[in-house]
This record gives C-alpha cells, sequence and structure tokens, in this order.
C-alpha cells in the first residue's frame, strides 16, 4: 500500500511539472530598436513572467525566415550565464553597414528557478514570422549625405497626443530615428508608466524597426520606481547621458537633472543630482576633445532644460554653470529643448548659449534635416499641420 502511494504521490508530481513547464510566456510590450549601429542594434522588449530570451537574424532578402537555422543573439549581460528577466535586452552585431536585417524575438519562460543547474523551463515562445511580416531594421551607412529625425517632448502622458503626432505613419518611416526629449511621463510612480506612456505607443507607431533615443527630463526623476528608469533603455553604463553619429553627424544626449536644488522641501533628501551632474559635465569636456566630436560634420545637442537667463530655476543655472561654459567653446551647430512647453528660437545671444537654441512645445512635433550645408526645421502641431520652420 506505501507502494502504491509512494508511486501515486510521484506521478502526481510528474504531472504537476507537467503541466508547469507547459506554461508559455508572452510579450507584454515591444519590441522596440534601441542604439543602431554600422555593425548592428539592440532589442529590447517585456514579458509576462521570468524567461531567457534571445533574438534570430536574417538578411531582407527573398528568402524564407524559416530556409535556415537562423544565427541567435543573446542578452550577454550575464557574463556567459543566461539572464532570467522580464525586461529583455539583445545586442545583435557582426552585421554589414547599411543593410537590412529581418529579426525575431524569442524566450522561454522559467517555471522554477532552484539553482544554476536546475532548472523548470516552460516552452518556448517565438515570434511568427511565416503569417506575419517580421520587423526589418537597417544598420546604419558608414556615411550619410543627410541625416532626418523627429523630436517630441514633454508630452505627460498623453499617449492619444503622441499618437496623433506621429499619425502619419509614412512620413515617420523615411525618418533616420526619433528622440524623446524628457518629459515623457509625469512621474515614474511605478515602471508600468514607462511602459504605458512611452514604449507601447512607441512600439505600435515606429520603433519596432525605428530606433528612438531617450532623453531624461526633470520629472523622470521622480516617483518610486525612477531608479529603474534606465533598465527599460539601452544606455550606457554611466547612464542616461551618452552620445551617438550617423556618419559624420555626432549627436550629444544631456541629462539636464532636476529643475530645483535637491535640498528642496518637495525631494525629501531623494536626491543627489549636483554630483552627478558635476561628473556628467567632466565627462563632456573629455567628448568636446574627441577626434569624433572636432571631425564632425555637425554637432547637434538634446537637453531638455535648456539654457535660460531671465526667471532662471535651479535647472538653469546648472546648465549655466557646469554645461555651457564646457559646450560654449565646442562649435555647438544645434542645441534642442523642450521643458518650457512653449515654442521658441533663440539666436546667439538670447541666453547664455553662444549656440542657437530650439526649444520644442509640449504639443508639437519638430522634423530636423541635417546636411553639411544646413539645418532645416519644421514643427508641425497634431493635425500635422507646419506652423513654424527655421533654416540654419
Amino acid at each position: 500500500m506505501k507502494k502504491i502511494l509512494v508511486v501515486l504521490l510521484s506521478l502526481l508530481a510528474l504531472s504537476a511539472t507537467a503541466q508547469e513547464s507547459s506554461q508559455r510566456t508572452s510579450v507584454v510590450c515591444g519590441p522596440y530598436i534601441q542604439n543602431v549601429t554600422t555593425t548592428g542594434f539592440t532589442v529590447m522588449w517585456i514579458s509576462d513572467v521570468d524567461a531567457v530570451a534571445w533574438v534570430e537574424v536574417a538578411p531582407d532578402d527573398n528568402q524564407s525566415f524559416y530556409y535556415a537555422d537562423r544565427p541567435k543573439f543573446y542578452d550577454l549581460s550575464g557574463s556567459g550565464i543566461k539572464p532570467v528577466n522580464k525586461v529583455h535586452k539583445v545586442t545583435v552585431s557582426g552585421l554589414e553597414p547599411g543593410t537590412r536585417y529581418r529579426y525575431r524575438i524569442m524566450m522561454k519562460a522559467v517555471d522554477k528557478y532552484y539553482h544554476f543547474l536546475d532548472i523548470n523551463y516552460g516552452r518556448e515562445y517565438g515570434a511568427n514570422v511565416y503569417s506575419a511580416k517580421p520587423p526589418v531594421v537597417k544598420t546604419l551607412e558608414s556615411e550619410y549625405k543627410e541625416v532626418k529625425f523627429s523630436v517630441v517632448n514633454d508630452i505627460h502622458e498623453k499617449d492619444s497626443l503622441l499618437r496623433r503626432l506621429f499619425s502619419d505613419q509614412e512620413k515617420t518611416r523615411k525618418m533616420d530615428f526619433v528622440v524623446f526629449n524628457g518629459d515623457m511621463t509625469s512621474s515614474v510612480t511605478s515602471v508600468d508608466k514607462i511602459v504605458q506612456y512611452d514604449l507601447t505607443p512607441a512600439c505600435e507607431l515606429f520603433a519596432s524597426e525605428l530606433p528612438f533615443y531617450m532623453v531624461r527630463g526633470n520629472h523622470e526623476f521622480r516617483g518610486r520606481d525612477a531608479i529603474h528608469f534606465s533598465e527599460y533603455f539601452d544606455f550606457p553604463s554611466h547612464g542616461p547621458y551618452y552620445t551617438f553619429k550617423y556618419g559624420n553627424y555626432f549627436f550629444l544626449v544631456m541629462d539636464s537633472g532636476e529643475d530645483k536644488p535637491d535640498n528642496d522641501i518637495e525631494y525629501q533628501d531623494a536626491y543627489c543630482t549636483d554630483p552627478y551632474l558635476r561628473a556628467e559635465a567632466e565627462w563632456i569636456k573629455d567628448v568636446v576633445e574627441s577626434e569624433d566630436w572636432k571631425n564632425a560634420e555637425k554637432r547637434i545637442v538634446f537637453s531638455h532644460i535648456p539654457p535660460q537667463t531671465t526667471d532662471a530655476w535651479h535647472g538653469n543655472w546648472n546648465m549655466s554653470n557646469l554645461f555651457l561654459p564646457v559646450l560654449n567653446g565646442a562649435s555647438v551647430d544645434l542645441m534642442i529643448c523642450g521643458h518650457r512647453h512653449s515654442y521658441a528660437f533663440e539666436k546667439v545671444g538670447v541666453s547664455d548659449a553662444k549656440f542657437p537654441v530650439l526649444v520644442n512645445s509640449n504639443c508639437e512635433r519638430a522634423d530636423v534635416k541635417v546636411s553639411p550645408k544646413s539645418i532645416s526645421i519644421e514643427i508641425f502641431n497634431p493635425d500635422d499641420k507646419k506652423i513654424h520652420s527655421v533654416k540654419l
């Protein structure tokens, strides 16, 4: 009788394990493209349960994706161990410049994680590339005659407005990238806000094929989960200030910090932005001394908080005292900002900046075209009507 009971219990345990292992993860958000280079790109997405993940890549040719076993790329942040996450970040490398590649995301749910060599996996999930067209990403060209991009900012969780600003899908697809220039949310009380108001509309509009670059605004500093902000983007190790290039056009993304001092009563002793921004200013000194910066055709800076001389807050003070002493002598061609919720184009001399500054409003889209001879800016309202234009 005891033996029969043991056998029955064993069968029940095996049945339960089989049921658990049949669990399949699904995609909550994504995929979205980050950090495209001449030889690769990063794919990110979010799953509903913990999973190990990878990306498969095929050239964008007439051959079926299923023709051959495609190269697999894994998240290498585990230094040789496959990470078990809900937020997945996989960098594809070793590609050819200026070439279109199809990709699909893959993952396997983790039902039980006992220790390193005792893991119960669920069923594999694979993006369907038979009945659904797989997304396509083009690696960067080695050289560009011109670069085109769109900028929005201060959306403050109005994802319906974001969708209106990018409703012309054909126009968006002609851009090289998109910039979210800060304050896309009002606070990060939960990381769900990043997913709901930033990532989901971006993925549905363009981000599965077109890269976008995130600039942190002062409102992205706020909220319990603000410390996890960087986990949802492919930022470098020091966080949300970085550079990128398209051919010989150089782009600097700044983190302009909060708009009030760290010891302000509203912040409840939660911030140490002053030493963080001083470290960023030292890093920018190295950037503007680099050969890539000095030899660039054009140099464009993104900063959420703009330079401001009158009615200035602490964020403007930081700009004037930490960053402009470095940037003013560095041949900046244009700075693009937000924060004020109204449009302005400021020529040299309007503020402390010794370069032109575009301040985009909170309900308009700036389309920018950069060439060796000029920078053209067109501002569109939510009805896609052009309301401002500037040419440098």
